[in-house]
């Protein structure tokens, strides 16, 4: 599920924001400290900020830049200023979308699922992350999120997700994810599968992924 974080300092707009995203089948979380903007922005890991300029200490304006020096997440701002001063500033400074006050909700909801779509839908050619149902894989860095938790993989463990992943429903040969692991015809001990995919497996235990990789006896690995 895409989590979506809302920082308005409006709480009847925040709260009408937060009931329609949740209706729409995403996870909506607005922001309660707007001092501590970037501490709940990293606990909450969404996969899309909506953004006021006007609030409380430092504007929109500057949270944006912060948010940027930590991550690419897709922003849409949300402002009742209107010139075009304010909307080119708000792009220069990292934004990917703008939405003037008032607003209506269908147009708001059509923004968040098309810039949604076009994140990470395409995410292998387009984006360092690629999501699965509420897990979520960063390329970058080789972690994996489920919610708001996260565990680091080696270079093998997070290439044995990917590949379960990009084809989840589908059984893949330990004979398949030799050849892509290794990427060799030489001999490799097959107990080095399993023990990359048993470390795998404990790492996910940890963020609440156990049953994730179904074993296929005598066939594969699946994640349905």
């Amino acid at each position: 599920m895409f989590k979506i974080l809302i920082i308005e300092d409006e709480p009847t707009i925040a709260e009408i924001l937060a009931e329609n995203i949740d209706r729409w089948g995403f996870e909506a979380h607005v922001i309660k400290d707007f001092h501590n903007i970037l501490g709940e922005f990293a606990e909450v890991n969404p996969q899309l900020v909506l953004l006021d300029i006007q609030l409380p200490s430092f504007d929109g304006f500057y949270w944006c830049q912060k948010i940027r020096e930590v991550s690419n997440v897709p922003i849409i701002f949300i402002s009742s200023r209107t010139t075009n001063m304010d909307i080119v500033m708000a792009m220069n400074m990292g934004g990917d979308d703008y939405i003037t006050k008032p607003f209506e909700l269908d147009v708001v909801i059509a923004k968040i699922q098309a810039i949604l779509r076009r994140t990470y839908s395409y995410q292998e050619t387009n984006t360092d992350v690629i999501t699965y149902n509420d897990i979520l894989l960063n390329i970058k860095d080789s972690t994996v999120h489920h919610n708001e938790l996260q565990c680091e993989l080696t270079k093998n463990e997070f290439k044995i997700l990917y590949i379960l992943i990009k084809k989840h429903g589908e059984i893949i040969s330990r004979d398949h994810l030799m050849r892509e692991l290794w990427n060799t015809d030489s001999f490799i001990d097959d107990n080095t599968l399993t023990v990359n995919i048993n470390r795998l497996r404990k790492k996910l235990s940890q963020i609440h992924l156990d049953d994730l990789i179904e074993t296929k006896k005598s066939l594969g690995y699946i994640i349905k």
